[in-house]
């Protein structure tokens, strides 16, 4: 039986822990780590291509493909709008990496792995929420990552396997979560890919100083009606904050994503 949900995988900065950009610097490694997730359902996996088309014919994009660091600042909060409005729901993990403890997270993709898990997490509680409302399908999520260099997508199922068998504190609905079907593609070849990618850098502009030393939330509040929510709150549900978001100490400009979604 076909699964109910598709879960697509994206990210925004990078998992490097030293060497930190600066406004008016050119290179260094981002301050924050997004990863979101867009999930529809399986019954919508070929509207997901209309939905890429709509945003480029709104942004007068000739090409077939869509990549939102490509965007000009108009053509972005065309793409979030037009986002907004399409059946899917998406959920961020944001980690301030600063904050977080460089000795713990050496191995490679280390960092990568712990945000992951919460984000699937969150995932499996939202198919789980949804599954009465969701009637066709084995009530399981697919889950599809966007293709990053030096991943190996085995490993992760097998880190997967590893909290399913020895639980370790994770809160993982584990019946909706297919790991045999955890794949990767590359982001120019799937159109779903390419609407995670709105997220994931909507939600790190919000947090991310640009070059000139700005944040931009404005992205991120247009694309307020897909995100996650339980008993009414999108804190800890559909954005979550590693370490917790007391500790992350937001300027007045990042905490505007936080008004937006209190």
């Amino acid at each position: 039986m076909p699964h109910s949900f598709l879960a697509f995988i994206d990210e925004a900065g990078d998992d490097g822990l030293a060497n930190y950009r600066e406004p008016g610097r050119n290179g260094g490694a981002s301050h924050w780590l997004v990863l979101s997730a867009c999930i529809i359902r399986k019954a919508n996996s070929l509207a997901a291509v209309a939905w890429r088309d709509e945003i480029l014919r709104k942004i007068q994009k000739d090409k077939r493909y869509l990549h939102f660091v490509n965007l000009d600042h108009g053509q972005r909060i065309v793409a979030a709008e037009c986002l907004s409005e399409k059946p899917a729901r998406v959920i961020s993990i944001f980690a301030s990496k600063k904050l977080l403890r460089d000795e713990i997270y050496q191995g490679k993709n280390q960092l990568y792995f712990y945000m992951t898990r919460y984000l699937i997490e969150r995932v499996s509680w939202l198919c789980r929420d949804m599954r009465p409302r969701v009637p066709e399908g084995n009530g399981q999520v697919a889950i599809m990552f966007s293709r990053r260099g030096g991943m190996s997508y085995e490993n992760f199922k097998s880190y997967l396997r590893f909290l399913k068998d020895n639980e370790r504190g994770t809160r993982i609905h584990w019946p909706v979560v297919d790991i045999d079907s955890v794949n990767a593609q590359d982001h120019s070849r799937v159109a779903a890919l390419q609407l995670v990618d709105i997220a994931a850098s909507s939600f790190s502009a919000a947090v991310e100083y640009n070059r000139y030393g700005h944040c931009e939330d404005r992205y991120a509040r247009a694309l307020k009606p897909l995100v996650y929510r339980h008993n009414g709150r999108h804190l800890g549900y559909g954005l979550k904050f590693i370490p917790q978001l007391e500790d992350c100490a937001l300027c007045p400009q990042q905490a505007r994503i936080i008004d937006t979604y209190n």
